[in-house]
């Protein structure tokens, strides 16, 4: 697997596109793809249409940007999703808790966003960051956030409590409608968590 990681520097953009589904990733591969093709097509198809030195300048260009693409990614080559939490990000999931429990929204979601830079596949800590949007009333991106959550596998232990803070968000975006209780009970299936998973129920 380590291998395949690396197979992504052959193509600009790539391991951030592979690794992390990165839009600017997803860019400056389309880009080089767009630059491969034109300079395919000006020395090989319309070799008679185009003057050489304008195929030679496209290769050129297109050499430059693979060179600066890929020394670029080397420096900065996005390391493996871990798998679990280790005790940096532990730390990071429990300051976010206790902040989330003491209502400071800031300080909570700024270690929560910074805890799924490191570890994006973090499923309680996308629950936990969906709950704290709804709560100070930003219901597109608290949206937004379960629903992706709600896609990934990520969310295999949380899709009942999933699915019920999405009606409160639905709930808060439409106050004629009947309101949803605003708790956040432990998934029937999981044992691991239950003291973290409690306090963030108290305070949801």
């Amino acid at each position: 697997m380590g291998f395949a990681r690396y197979l992504t520097l052959v193509w600009p953009g790539m391991p951030w596109l592979w690794l992390r589904g990165s839009l600017a990733g997803l860019v400056l591969a389309l880009a080089f793809a767009l630059a491969v093709d034109m300079a395919v097509l000006t020395t090989w198809i319309w070799s008679e249409l185009v003057d050489f030195r304008l195929s030679l300048a496209l290769w050129t260009a297109t050499a430059a940007v693979w060179l600066i693409a890929t020394a670029s990614a080397i420096t900065a080559f996005p390391p493996p999703i871990p798998q679990g939490r280790d005790a940096a990000t532990d730390k990071l999931f429990v300051t976010a808790r206790d902040s989330y429990l003491a209502r400071d929204w800031l300080a909570a979601e700024t270690c929560l966003r910074t805890l799924l830079e490191i570890s994006p596949t973090d499923g309680e800590a996308q629950l936990l960051l969906g709950t704290l949007l709804r709560r100070v009333g930003r219901c597109d991106e608290a949206a937004a956030a379960l629903e992706a959550l709600s896609r990934s596998d990520a969310a295999g232990p949380w899709r009942g409590t999933i699915a019920r803070e999405l009606e409160r968000v639905a709930a808060r975006r439409d106050p004629e409608g009947p309101a949803a209780p605003d708790t956040l009970p432990l998934p029937l299936n999981d044992q691991s968590t239950s003291s973290d998973a409690i306090a963030s129920g108290r305070a949801a």
